[in-house]
């Protein structure tokens, strides 16, 4: 197999991973126009300026200034070296590769790659023990009483975990896993201060938990019998693989009915997500936990521009609710509420009363506003003065963070007439509600878009760069190296762009961008290089243009040199010889200012 540094081989991988298919599969992506918009991945943002240019095979975000090719998209989003992200993009293409990295990082996608294989197999494992095994009957019997058909069991692999100690390490070692992967993958606890190790999952309903792609990155254990010992759930740690503050149980297969419906629906366990899934309500997901987080928010509004929260009626249920809404606030995201009558979950709802019952709840569902005004009036007395000022500064805590005056004004008058006072008297007090750390809605500060810390070029050299990476015709390019001296440049990233031109254009080789970005490591220079090319504005009179930018160009350059001739003039020690040789210098580069550009051949 060949090794990753060829540049053959990347330019196959390269050719073999459409950028708008690639970054697709992470980001929904739609039309507009010729190119492709999303919201940005990389930096909080509630209007899309993230586009993907097909044509030239690159991304570029006009907020936060990251831009780069397919292979940059990747070591970003994943937070990969290149190595690792040109063999994530051979593998998705089916191309074998070797690849050179440092110890570290060749140990860190190693252990990766193992814990990918593991889980994976494991699923498989517990899936089929589920099914076929006596041990599993149990599971069977506990995932009938539920109503959980066989068609959930086999599309979300659902497993069963022996009632055994070291069931999980006795197979590893057949498999010849080490005991210390195993660790790893958080398979296996160890005991307090000995290396006795046994397994994590015993004697559970086993949910396996997979990331954007479906690969299973951990496991979520559920007791099938009341009256064990230990929690409710067990769930895997974070690992290599698992963050569990940025992972969505479902995400995968919710993707595409949620973005259809423009609309996601957030329940509080897999049950309950399997319970819609079965009655055909795809578009739900399932945090990891109690709540969402500012990475959940951030993910669920690069699909649908509403979230339904749907969580249990017991105060745990409703609590994670109001945990939840600062974060989906905050990320510019419409919120609804849906009340689940009490004793009920989802998951028992849709048994008791059927689908089209649940999908009148979420149609119904009210928005997050008049859900907290509803939840602070039967947290407070209404008739206290005290429980009167905590509704009026919660709702003001809340509905100041839109920056919307309509809203602020619909809910003023909304609160004051369940609280029987003025419009004017409510208005007022949600002037003065000035967010405290720990009160309902905490206040964020709204994440603002960080340009790269590399020093830009000018005007003038931005705009040479954007002629020369935007423009594919030769013509320019060919007048440009007749009559720009690239000694007149002084950004790198620049002089780097021109010299790859310039190269091409001397072995009589097209330009091809993605080709450029290839070469540059940095993904500065990557970002900078893809902002110029992704400008969409037209550049009228493209060789007048480009005319007026040398001629500035080799007149700042000039001006430079007439500088630096000055000052050495001043020098008192100076030599009368070498005091007129200056001045001739000096006199000269006057008078070739003056002048109209030369071809170099001719200067």
């Amino acid at each position: 197999m060949a090794r990753i540094s060829g540049s053959e081989l990347k330019e196959r991988i390269r050719e073999a991973n459409d950028i708008v298919d690639v970054i697709n599969g992470y980001v929904p992506l739609k039309r507009a126009g010729a190119n492709f918009q999303a919201l940005c991945p990389f930096h909080q943002e509630k209007t899309p300026s993230f586009s993907v240019n097909p044509a030239k095979q690159i991304f570029y975000c006009f907020g936060c200034h990251k831009g780069g090719d397919v292979f940059t998209f990747v070591q970003e989003f994943e937070k990969f070296s290149f190595p690792e992200a040109a063999k994530r993009l051979a593998e998705r293409a089916r191309i074998p590769i070797e690849w050179d990295e440092s110890p570290g990082a060749r140990e860190r996608g190693q252990i990766k790659e193992q814990l990918y294989k593991i889980h994976e197999e494991l699923a498989e494992r517990w899936h089929r023990l589920l099914l076929k095994d006596a041990q599993g009957e149990e599971g069977r019997e506990y995932l009938k009483s539920r109503g959980i058909s066989d068609e959930a069991v086999a599309k979300f692999r659902l497993g069963f975990a022996a009632n055994e100690w070291s069931d999980t390490l006795n197979w590893a070692e057949g498999k010849r896993y080490s005991v210390d992967l195993l660790e790893k993958a958080g398979l296996v606890s160890r005991k307090e201060e000995t290396d006795h190790r046994y397994d994590r999952f015993r004697r559970r309903l086993i949910f396996p938990i997979t990331d954007i792609q479906g690969r299973v990155i951990g496991f979520s254990g559920r007791i099938v019998d009341n009256e064990e010992k230990g929690g409710k759930y067990v769930n895997s740690p974070e690992t290599l693989i698992f963050k569990k503050g940025k992972v969505l149980f479902g995400l995968d297969k919710a993707r595409k009915a949620a973005i259809e419906a423009n609309a996601m629906i957030v329940c509080e366990g897999q049950l309950d997500l399997i319970a819609c899934h079965v009655n055909g309500i795809k578009n739900v997901v399932a945090p990891q936990g109690t709540a969402l987080t500012a990475d959940h928010a951030r993910m669920l509004k690069n699909y649908v521009s509403e979230v339904i929260l749907c969580f249990d009626s017991d105060s745990a249920g409703q609590n994670a609710i109001q945990r939840s809404f600062n974060d989906l606030l905050q990320s510019g995201t419409a919120v609804r509420v849906v009340r689940i009558p009490e004793p009920h979950d989802p998951d028992s709802f849709i048994r008791e009363h059927g689908s089209e019952a649940f999908r009148e709840l979420t149609a119904k569902a009210p928005g997050v506003f008049d859900y907290l005004l509803d939840y602070l009036c039967q947290e407070h007395d209404r008739s206290s003065d005290s429980g009167k000022n905590s509704i009026v500064h919660g709702m003001g805590l809340a509905v100041n963070k839109t920056g919307n005056a309509v809203l602020v004004d619909t809910y003023a008058q909304k609160t004051s007439v369940r609280l029987g006072v003025s419009v004017e008297a409510v208005r007022s007090e949600f002037t003065k509600a000035i967010p405290r750390s720990g009160e309902v809605f905490e206040a964020v500060a709204e994440e603002v878009p960080l340009v790269p810390p590399m020093e830009r070029p000018g005007t003038l050299e931005f705009w040479l760069l954007k002629l020369m990476v935007s423009e594919s015709d030769s013509t320019l390019a060919e007048w440009l190296f007749q009559h720009l001296d690239l000694g007149w440049v002084n950004h790198d990233v620049v002089k780097q762009a021109l010299g790859f031109r310039l190269d091409r254009l001397a072995d009589n080789r097209p330009f091809d961008i993605a080709e450029l970005l290839g070469e540059v490591e940095s993904p500065k220079v990557a970002s900078l290089i893809t902002e110029a090319a992704a400008d969409q504005r037209e550049i009228p009179n493209k060789q007048e243009q480009l005319t007026d930018i040398v001629l500035r160009l080799r007149n700042l350059h000039i001006d430079q040199e007439m500088q630096r001739i000055s000052y050495a003039l001043r020098d008192a020690a100076l030599e009368e010889g070498q005091q007129v040789l200056l001045l001739q210098e000096l006199q000269e580069l006057r008078r070739t200012k003056q002048q109209p550009l030369r071809l170099l051949a001719d200067a």
